[in-house]
């Protein structure tokens, strides 16, 4: 029976069914006042997924811990996701989805290029938007706007890190470089490198220079052999390689170039090594060991409950940026004692060191991204991660957009 029919027959029942019915409004409303909603606008398929895996899975984890302990400002965290299928052209439509749902705060993909336009969309609609991990300085205030940050540290600290590292620790005095040129990331480390390495050995010990495309050039066998022709032969290779970048390094290894491997971030985990069986010489600066092996036990500790919790370790140490990035909302909603985006992104604004799980933590008005953040070095043996040791720049660059 419709309203009407109830209305017009049955008026000793009209009454229960109006108060029913303002009950369960009543309810709704209450349930929704008594939760917040966060939103992950990011890729669940797809060749970008296993950098989305671990930061997603590890957010879940620190609003469950949130949660456990009374919630932000009383309020239960709940989420909402929507897959962009690794295609930056979804993630406007993701954004969209989420945020149509209520979402405060959106986590959007760990990459400037895929994750820039769900924030561009949260941008519009006075959203913060958190990358978990785009290191592209462009993810903030100049390439997309005053709400959006990234927990990362910038492919600038990093490219200059590791040439301090490579040339002060290892004592490694001549390189090869060899750059990725799909994404911005990849471009901008090797830049960054290059320029602190020059400051270090001198424009000299650059012996070579090649590029390739990560997603267009399935063979870099032209690469190789200008790699092998060089004369000298390089103390190491200075490798900008991201999305497949699995496939470079075996086809490096199977044409017999046994040089060490020098990379960053976007080559951490082991789910790629398969590709390499036994891989040796290869260095990679990490967020943190998904080993167990850290040399912080908060970060053995974190991987234990991840475990714990998904059945399986984080792929990559790209996780600790996703439980930080709730963990640096949370404080700065507490701090604000509001949900309202002003005030959340004025108290992030302030923050200066910050101790989170990831690490020291640093905004300003002007800067969205980390410079000053040590990196974690490891070294892979016989396809085996051991970590070297903690480093940071000793030169701080100048950040460039």
């Amino acid at each position: 029976m419709n309203r009407l029919g109830r209305l017009v027959f049955g008026s000793t029942l009209a009454a229960p069914a109006a108060l029913f019915a303002l009950s369960a409004l009543g309810g709704s409303a209450a349930q929704a006042e008594d939760t917040v909603t966060v939103g992950f606008p990011v890729a669940l398929s797809g060749f970008v997924a296993p950098y989305d895996d671990g930061p997603r899975k590890a957010a879940l984890l620190a609003i469950d811990d949130i949660n456990a302990k009374g919630g932000l400002l009383g309020k239960k965290i709940v989420t909402v996701e929507a897959d962009t299928k690794s295609d930056p052209g979804q993630g406007a439509t993701a954004a969209t989805e989420v945020l149509s749902q209520g979402a405060k705060m959106v986590m959007v993909t760990c990459d400037f290029d895929f994750g820039a336009p769900a924030a561009l969309v949260a941008e519009s609609q006075n959203v913060i938007a958190f990358s978990s991990c785009a290191a592209d300085p462009k993810f903030g205030v100049q390439g997309i706007g005053k709400n959006a940050y990234t927990m990362s540290t910038t492919t600038i600290s990093q490219g200059s890190t590791l040439a301090d590292w490579a040339f002060k620790e290892s004592g490694f005095k001549t390189v090869y470089l060899l750059k990725d040129t799909m994404v911005e990331y990849t471009k901008s480390l090797c830049d960054s490198f290059e320029t602190r390495w020059t400051e270090l050995a001198g424009a000299d010990s650059i012996v070579g220079r090649d590029t390739f495309h990560g997603m267009n050039d399935t063979s870099i066998a032209g690469q190789i052999s200008r790699l092998k022709a060089t004369d000298p032969q390089p103390d190491f290779v200075m490798f900008c390689g991201a999305i497949n970048g699995a496939s470079a390094v075996r086809q490096i290894r199977a044409a017999g170039i046994n040089l060490p491997l020098v990379a960053s971030e976007s080559m951490d985990g082991a789910y790629w090594l398969e590709s390499v069986p036994n891989l040796s010489d290869f260095y990679v600066a990490v967020y943190g060991s998904v080993f167990g092996n850290d040399p912080e036990p908060a970060v053995n500790d974190f991987v234990k409950r991840f475990t714990e919790k998904f059945g399986a370790p984080p792929v990559t140490g790209h996780a600790l940026t996703g439980y930080s990035v709730i963990e640096a909302w949370a404080k700065a909603v507490e701090r604000a004692n509001s949900f309202d985006t002003d005030a959340v992104r004025a108290e992030l604004d302030k923050f200066n060191g910050e101790q989170l799980l990831i690490g020291k933590t640093s905004f300003s008005p002007e800067l969205h991204i980390n410079v000053d953040r040590p990196m974690l070095v490891m070294k892979i043996v016989d396809g085996k991660h051991e970590p070297v040791g903690r480093f940071v720049t000793e030169k701080l660059p100048e950040i460039k957009f």
